[in-house]
């Protein structure tokens, strides 16, 4: 199956002229329209960022590559100028980044990169059809920005499963008043990896969104009443031996009715998720694109404090993260300071990041990205000193400690919302299920088509409420672009946040950053199939 995809193929034929045409019009005749991503509104907000006079002029060059993930084992996938994950960019607070992508995809693929957590201009957003058209294979488009937000990034495409390829990396923006004390980083990018080894991203959406409608589960891993085909397994451990996918040569199995199950993930568990893990079967978990036998390893000097800048790029897997003989310091998530707390591991969603402190200790020790609930893992190695190798296989005990998520997390006070009632709420209710694959918010999957069919309405100054109530039996990490929000009175400022199944999380923003905004499961399945929206601030 090649690249093109439903979205790819209205993207390619739209102008720049049809573009504008989608985003300026509104649901119905009679209803305000919406600010336009390149509006008057949109300009103005951006003068008011803070302007350091830099500019950082780079390219982008995504093409096809062969690369290489550790252990003699090579995968063909899309890339950055070669690599996965690509080249970090750094810049500091204030600073336009000049980031010219160059469409060198096969099969006339089109794509985008959007600035993930970045509270940039709409119209540089990355989101086609919404904010921008496709960058069509062969052409060039430039993002043109300011981050004036110190913090952990990362930027990606935004079309069909493109995610679940290597066309990610990391953006760290510095804070040129930095509080923190510390002698080192260490930039750590999670991502779950099946391009070019088991097949590719578009054939594994192609076989989920058959559902699984039909198919003999098993033992152990039956359909939910509701027809939503959720897993109710409670397993602390974070996972069981079925549906790890661990070997990338296994032939495909075949479910009732012939279905193929080469992709689509069973009987994953976990406890700390609500229940059902994951959709996806995945050959090998990576840190910093390396597979556990054959790891990326930080070099330091015992006592050196280093801090850890944690990112998952995956599309289905939510990673259990620890350090073997250490404990670390919380000090940010999503790149918003919050209360120091110090935790043995922390479970991070598709999307999440978080910053922590760490003391070495003398040896050599295991970074390990459990994948929560697959049974499976990522590894990176710290050495400091004389010492063993451990294993691939090694789960230091540290992963079954204390371990931290974002409900128990609170706000730094001096990025804290003020206090104040909300003047516009939404109900956000994540529907659908894997019987039928029809994920979607408020039971009505996202038309690309239509993109301002059905937006969530907003207006600038307000305090919005977003009560999202998952009605599914999966958990979802839900990603408002172009805004960072607050769980609850007192929790941190995000913009990705676990959402677990049958409950509701409440969050905060505040309406200052005018456009037309997605609101989406950061799951790149659950996205592509339906589960997006669109915030739109009323002209």
């Amino acid at each position: 199956m090649n690249s093109m995809n439903r979205r790819s193929v209205l993207l390619a034929g739209l102008g720049v002229a049809g573009a504008g045409a989608l985003a300026a019009c509104s649901s119905s005749g009679s209803t305000p329209a919406l600010v336009s991503p390149s509006g008057a509104a949109v300009a103005a907000a951006d003068k008011k960022r803070t302007h350091s006079g830099r500019t950082h002029e780079l390219t982008l060059t995504a093409a096809r590559a062969t690369v290489e993930l550790g252990a003699g084992i090579t995968a063909r996938t899309w890339a950055f100028s070669g690599r996965t994950p690509g080249q970090e960019l750094r810049v500091t607070a204030g600073d336009t980044l000049a980031a010219t992508l160059s469409n060198q995809l096969p099969n006339r693929a089109t794509t985008s990169v959007h600035w993930h957590g970045i509270a940039l201009r709409n119209d540089m957003d990355g989101v086609p059809p919404a904010t921008q058209t496709a960058v069509r294979a062969g052409r060039n488009f430039t993002y043109r920005f300011t981050a004036d937000t110190p913090g952990t990034y990362f930027f990606h495409p935004h079309i069909g499963v493109q995610l679940d390829r290597g066309l990610y990396a990391p953006l760290i923006v510095e804070d040129p008043k930095e509080p923190l004390s510390y002698d080192e980083e260490w930039v750590i990018v999670l991502d779950d990896w099946l391009d070019g080894v088991t097949g590719t991203p578009d054939e594994a959406f192609a076989e989920l969104r058959q559902g699984m409608g039909g198919m003999n589960m098993g033992s152990g891993s039956g359909s939910s009443s509701d027809g939503t085909g959720g897993m109710s397994g409670m397993d602390m451990s974070g996972g069981n031996m079925a549906g790890s996918g661990a070997s990338p040569s296994a032939s495909p199995s075949s479910s009732s009715g012939g279905m193929s199950m080469k992709f689509m993930l069973t009987g994953s568990e976990s406890g700390l998720l609500g229940g059902d893990a994951g959709d996806v079967k995945y050959p090998y978990h990576l840190v910093n694109g390396r597979v556990p036998a054959d790891p990326e390893v930080f070099r330091a000097k015992p006592g050196r404090r280093v801090r850890l800048r944690l990112i998952n790029a995956g599309s289905d897997t939510a990673y259990r993260v620890a350090l073997g003989g250490h404990r670390l310091t919380i000090t940010h998530t999503d790149g918003f300071p919050v209360r120091h707390q110090q935790v043995d591991a922390v479970l991070i969603g598709m999307g999440e990041r978080y910053d922590a402190l760490v003391t070495l200790d003398d040896g050599v020790f295991p970074l390990v990205a459990l994948a929560e609930g697959k049974n499976a893992t990522g590894m990176a190695l710290v050495r400091t000193g004389a010492g063993l190798t451990p294993g691939p296989a090694v789960r230091p005990r540290e992963l079954d400690g204390m371990i931290m998520t974002a409900s128990q997390l609170r706000a730094a006070d001096d990025v804290r919302l003020t206090s104040k009632k909300a003047d516009r709420v939404h109900r956000i209710e994540l529907t659908g299920g894997m019987m039928t694959y029809n994920w979607a918010i408020n039971g009505k999957r996202f038309d690309m088509n239509h993109p301002t069919a059905n937006p969530i309405r907003v207006e600038q100054g307000q305090r919005v409420r977003l009560d999202f109530v998952n009605a599914t039996t999966m958990w979802h990490p839900m990603h408002l672009h172009g805004h960072t929000y607050q769980i609850g009175s007192g929790g941190p400022r995000k913009d990705t946040a676990i959402v677990l199944p049958k409950k509701t999380l409440s969050v905060f923003f505040d309406a200052d950053n005018p456009g037309q905004w997605m609101l989406h499961c950061h799951n790149a399945y659950h996205g592509e199939a339906g589960m997006m929206a669109l915030v739109g601030y009323q002209d």
